[in-house]
Order: structure tokens, then sequence, then C-alpha cells
């Protein structure tokens, strides 16, 4: 069943902070919050929904940070709809230091099926350079209360933060993963007029990633998390998101599907040089056959077919085709190949 997002933005609620990069009624182009509002965007949305599976998402601020009478009151309102049959549970987005005894408390009186944390890094000195007002370990709290609260929990994190170098983001993702979060947000850093972090490019304090750096620590990103089997449920922002108040930075409208191919393309060569298949121009050319799972054969075939291309031109390979088999799992893939002569040749399972 086609899952759906609610989306009620409560841009800065409960933000006690003003991170570097951050300006959420961009980002939502919600630039007040009316409660009243907020009950007919989720009529609204429900009028379109027939056949998904929805949950009411409070996104965009601090959700738990926003004043206990305001918070149950929307959770109130929401939890009507999840009585009612018409969602089948409530999430929010929130803070890492947002985050204790007493708020779960509350939270466990509701039909929360998803907490979102902004953790963005695992390194307290990017952390402190981002202004995010908390450390890493507020994070890993955060998360093991919540889970030990029974609450499924998404680590959100942002790639080339100020003082952040690759390794760095790939130490966070293995920190989300190793926290227990079944699920991940990836979202690298863009520059929006009216932050602080614009003022630091306009210094020259701060280069944000190009879009093919962005693509590469994306994919460094995803296969750590492909690994520690932790489901990735977004990369880069939505299209459209903040898109007047944008300024610099990787924004690609087809960010997640460029990470992707990415990652694809470098298990697909891996398993090419192992199998012994030759670079072009170094032995006899073969056809290949890449088998991947039913509903990746757009990912491995690449960003407007990449990966196709580049094995074509980069190994000794005539012809390669992508075929999904039910067998095998999201991020890996199988080969068999075929000796490209006039007389045919006897296909191999690589």
């Amino acid at each position: 069943m086609r899952h759906v997002n609610i989306p009620v933005f409560v841009p800065h609620l409960g933000c006690p902070k003003q991170c570097v990069f951050c300006d959420q009624r961009a980002i939502s182009g919600v630039r007040s919050f009316d409660e009243g509002e907020a009950r007919r965007v989720i009529e609204a949305h429900l009028a379109t929904l027939a056949g998904a599976e929805a949950e009411i998402a409070f996104f965009g601020g601090s959700f738990t940070g926003i004043g206990r009478e305001r918070m149950t009151a929307l959770l109130d309102m929401a939890e009507e709809y999840v009585r009612a049959g018409l969602v089948r549970g409530i999430r929010f987005s929130t803070r890492p230091d947002f985050i204790d005894p007493e708020i779960i408390s509350v939270l466990c009186r509701y039909t929360v099926s998803a907490a979102e944390l902004g953790i963005q890094s695992s390194s307290d000195r990017v952390l402190a350079l981002s202004k995010r007002g908390h450390t890493a370990q507020d994070s890993q709290r955060a998360v093991r209360l919540l889970l030990d609260a029974g609450f499924p929990v998404v680590g959100q994190m942002m790639l080339g933060l100020p003082g952040s170098g690759a390794e760095d983001d790939r130490e966070t993702a293995r920190f989300i993963a190793d926290c227990g979060a079944a699920y991940a947000r990836i979202y690298p850093t863009v520059v929006f007029r009216n932050t602080e972090l614009h003022d630091m490019l306009t210094r020259g304090e701060y280069v944000p990633l190009t879009e093919e750096e962005a693509v590469e620590r994306g994919a460094d990103v995803l296969a750590v998390f492909a690994e520690r089997g932790v489901e990735v449920i977004r990369m880069g922002l939505p299209e459209g998101a903040g898109e007047e108040a944008f300024a610099a930075g990787p924004r690609h409208p087809a960010m997640g599907e460029r990470i992707r191919s990415r990652l694809y393309g470098r298990i697909i060569d891996k398993a090419l040089t192992e199998a012994g298949i030759p670079l072009r121009g170094e032995g006899h050319r073969a056809d290949v056959t890449v088998f991947s799972a039913p509903g990746e054969i757009s990912a491995a075939a690449g960003y407007r077919g990449e990966n196709k291309i580049r094995i074509e031109n980069k190994f000794s390979v005539k012809k390669v085709k992508f075929i999904a088999n039910p067998t095998v799992s999201r991020y890996n893939i199988t080969l068999s190949s075929e000796l490209s002569t006039a007389g045919g040749g006897n296909p191999s399972c690589i």
C-alpha cells in the first residue's frame, strides 16, 4: 500500500537555537502557524488519499519543544483521525535535546508511529560550528529513550556541514545506525539567504559542496546505511522547497536518484572487476546481464543511464542488460556474461 505523510509544518516553533543553516520558513513555505489551519490541511489531504496509508506528520520545528499545551492540543487533534481509522499514526520531527522522560510519558498517550531526530552530525566539533546547541551524546540518549518507549526512530543527517569532511559524514551514518535508528534521511547542506551560513559563504568562511561532491558523499553514506540495514526514506530536499531563498549548494531535483545511481555504479564496477571482466581494449568483449531487485532496475542502470554507458565504455563489454530478479535484495546485484562471438557463446554465472 502506498504510504503518505500528511505534513503539518510548525516552522521554528519550539526551536531554542537558530542553527547557521536553518530557515524552516523558507524550506516549508509556511511563514506563520495557525492551529485551525492544521486541521484544514489534514482534511484537504485526506480527501485525496484514497487507498493510501497515511500518517499525520508534524514537521518544520522542534515539535516536542513548542510547549505542553500546544503540543498536546495538536496530538489530541491528530489522535482523533487515528481513532477514526483515517490515518495509522502520528510522526514528528524534533531536536535530540528536546527528548526527556517527561516528554516520553506524554508521547506514550498517543499513537506515535515514528520520531524523527535532527541528529545532523555525530561530531561535537561540527555541531558546535553549526550552532546546533546539542551534542552527539544528547542524540544517543534521545534515541535510547525513544526506542525504550517503543517508538521507531528516523535519524536525520546533513552532508557537508561547516567543518565536516567525508569521513565525518560516514561516521555520522555509522553513529545513527549504531544508535538503533531504523530509518534515515540524508540532506546535503544548501545555503539559504538570510541565514548565518549565507553570511559565512559571503565572507569566504564556508564553501558548499558541489553537486558531484554531494553525490559522492551521499553514496558513501547510503552504503553505510544499506550495510547496516537502515532504510533511507529521503535524500535531498523536496523539489521546490525553499526555492526563492536558495543561494548556493548542491540542490539537484533528482539528488536521491543520483546518489542511488552512484552507489549501484560502484557495486557493479566492483562485481565486474572481481569477475575478471577486463577493461575496454584488454580482452574479448562480452555481453553482460545485471540482475537487480524488482523496482531497482532504473537505479542500477543509472541516472539517465550513466551506469550502463560507463560500463560499456570502461569495460570490455559489448552490451549490458538490466533485468529484475526477485531473489536479489536491494543494493545488491548478480551478473551473468556471454562472450560476444560470431558463433555465440556459453552463458556463465559471475
